[in-house]
């Protein structure tokens, strides 16, 4: 029974052979172990090779994906601008018809009213538009016949050259007149034969009276707009000199802005005494006593845009008038988005502003005596200021707009 006997197991195996095997299959299983590690080495180098290269294939496509999103935004920028050309396209097409509505209605109106002015169907008439640059309306009175031959002996072409300036230059142009309250009376057959020779009226369905300038003016943009597609339509009294050249230089700096209010601009007090010209007799919606009319050019010459003449036209059987004419036409474009143009080289004075302006190489579109509202003795006076404030016969011939 001594401490140093060696201790043996039930089936006779002695202990230290059990301590050594295990010690011994845990280093074997150690080499094992580290074998394994080594040879799968390898792989994992050439599976994360492949995961880098694999990575690097999928990051080719983002750079094309750039150049697809660039190619995109091209193509809806392109779309864009389609879309706003379209958008543009329609909305003249729209103004265009309504036009052509308000033609038709206005014609069926003169025609229930019997008026003789009214030949043909507006539907009709509208078919026929030529797209012009401008059509300038002179108003003219039946009293007026030596006034209208002394713009024809100088700055209004005739005949022939008349129908060249139409056809060449877009530009058209007429003596503006109504009716007289009497229809067919002397002073309208005198005004049809005065036609016949010269062939430069625009006759309105309209009583002529000096009282009516506002309802003329309105009529004048209605009927113009419906017969001829213009870019402008300009109004001018007939005592003022013009000269085509500069004045059509004038509108093509603008012939790309949607509403244009083109003139002298100025703004005169609102005359509230009864028996004094240009009384306003509805001066009190004007404010106090002593206050100005709003900002709108003088009646003597101006221009407005095709758009304005459209909204004249389609609205005028609601536009309010008032006693002055050109106070008239500023008010129909109050609250609208309007630019409007202080145009001073169509109000000179004569003859030293308009002469001096004129050899200087810069004539002035129109002039007149503001003391007159117009040219003072313009049949007496207006061939003088041809000569020395003109720009020349030639001059709109050899004008590009």
């Amino acid at each position: 029974m001594g401490l140093s006997r060696t201790h043996k197991t039930a089936n006779g195996v002695s202990t230290r052979w059990v301590s050594f095997f295990c010690i011994a299959s845990f280093f074997l299983g150690v080499l094992v172990i580290n074998r394994l590690w080594t040879s799968s080495d390898p792989v994992k180098i050439n599976e994360a090779s492949s995961v880098q290269t694999h990575g690097r294939k999928e990051v080719h496509p983002l750079v094309n994906c750039d150049k697809d999103t660039s190619v995109e935004a091209g193509d809806i920028l392109s779309r864009v601008s389609q879309t706003h050309d379209v958008i543009m396209t329609l909305d003249k097409t729209i103004s265009s018809l309504e036009v052509q509505l308000a033609a038709a209605r206005a014609a069926k109106g003169d025609s229930n009213e019997g008026s003789p002015m009214v030949t043909k169907p507006g539907i009709e008439n509208l078919k026929e538009r030529p797209k012009l640059f401008f059509v300038m309306g002179i108003i003219t009175a039946f009293s007026s016949r030596k006034r209208r031959n002394s713009i024809r002996e100088t700055w209004m072409p005739q005949g022939e050259e008349l129908k060249r300036l139409e056809k060449e230059k877009g530009i058209i142009m007429r003596f503006v007149i109504g009716h007289s309250a009497t229809l067919g009376g002397i002073l309208d057959r005198g005004i049809e034969a005065e036609e016949e020779q010269y062939k430069d009226f625009l006759c309105l369905n309209h009583i002529e009276g000096y009282h009516e300038l506002s309802s003329k003016t309105q009529i004048y943009f209605s009927t113009a707009v419906a017969k001829w597609d213009a870019d402008f339509y300009i109004k001018v009294d007939d005592d003022v000199h013009v000269n085509l050249g500069m004045v059509g230089s004038t509108l093509a700096r603008h012939r790309s802005k949607p509403r244009v209010y083109i003139g002298c601009m100025k703004s005169g007090p609102v005359l509230a005494q009864k028996g004094v010209k240009y009384h306003e007799p509805e001066y009190w919606k004007f404010g106090e006593e002593g206050n100005k009319y709003f900002r709108h050019a003088t009646g003597q010459i101006y221009a407005v845009s095709k758009d304005l003449a459209t909204y004249i036209s389609v609205n005028r059987h609601i536009l309010h008038r008032y006693a002055n004419e050109d106070v008239s036409l500023g008010s129909w474009f109050i609250g609208l988005d309007v630019e409007h143009i202080d145009e001073r080289s169509l109000c000179c004075g004569t003859l030293l502003d308009c002469e001096w302006k004129a050899q200087a190489g810069n004539p002035c579109g129109a002039s007149f005596d503001w003391s007159c509202s117009g040219i003072c003795k313009s049949v007496e006076r207006m061939q003088e200021v041809h000569q020395r404030c003109g720009e020349g016969d030639d001059a709109i011939w050899h004008t590009s707009f």
